[in-house]
């Protein structure tokens, strides 16, 4: 029998190795960020160490003990990571405030207890104000984007629409906003947090199922149509 000619298959190259990102890469990207939107940032923070160091410099003198220094080191470290936890939450929220979405950016913080649509379900194409619903334990939420008096007019017509669906579940309304009865957007993940449980979990999965078959509150624009400039097909509408 004649052997089969041909070269043997090449083994196959190695995938290269996902380089991991550690924590401090990590850090280090949030320091960057808050720098950009808070520049007193680097100030803040050597002086948080300082203040840290000298206070345990002063424990160990008044103890005569130098074991308080070197157990409140560590909190030279703590401290200022704090600090930049809590400045860098508000250059975040700076950064995306009076945005398109930006409700739904803060209340996708929220990580127990909720589940929010990603897409908003109600839409005003001339004032592009908005509203996102969630539904948790507490029952049903509504974040409307906009002026007071337009959101008003907004979440009321979603209320009513989901309302038929839902009869008897609580639908709280939010007005995310910097005006009179609005919650800024730095407060609106505590404020959806701190509503009181209502339902039980089954409950909750079908009110889910009840608002998913729900569906949009219009159908979806097309792509690359302008909604200002569309206009009614008068023949189609006349049958021809």
């Amino acid at each position: 029998m004649a052997r089969q000619s041909g070269a043997a298959p090449e083994p196959t190259a190695k995938a290269p190795k996902v380089k991991k990102r550690r924590w401090y890469h990590q850090l280090w990207q949030v320091f960057q960020m808050t720098r950009r939107q808070d520049p007193a940032i680097t100030p803040i923070l050597l002086g948080t160490i300082a203040v840290v160091l000298l206070l345990a410099v002063v424990i160990s003198l008044l103890t005569g003990s130098w074991l308080w220094f070197v157990a409140l080191l560590p909190f030279a470290v703590l401290a200022p990571m704090v600090v930049l936890a809590r400045r860098a939450e508000t250059a975040a929220y700076t950064q995306i405030e009076g945005q398109p979405g930006a409700a739904m950016a803060a209340l996708g913080t929220i990580r127990r207890g909720w589940s929010f649509t990603q897409e908003p379900v109600a839409v005003d194409p001339r004032s592009q104000d908005l509203v996102f619903r969630g539904v948790g334990r507490a029952g049903i939420v509504l974040v409307s984007e906009g002026p007071a008096g337009r959101a008003a007019r907004l979440l009321e017509a979603e209320r009513k629409r989901t309302a038929r669906v839902v009869n008897g579940v609580p639908i709280h309304l939010v007005q995310m906003g910097d005006g009179e009865g609005q919650v800024p957007l730095r407060k609106l993940p505590r404020t959806v947090q701190k509503m009181r449980p209502t339902l039980t979990k089954q409950e909750v999965g079908e009110v889910t199922k009840r608002l998913t078959a729900l569906g949009a509150a219009r159908p979806p624009i097309p792509k690359g149509v302008d909604p200002y400039r569309t206009r009614p097909d008068r023949k189609g509408a006349r049958g021809r």
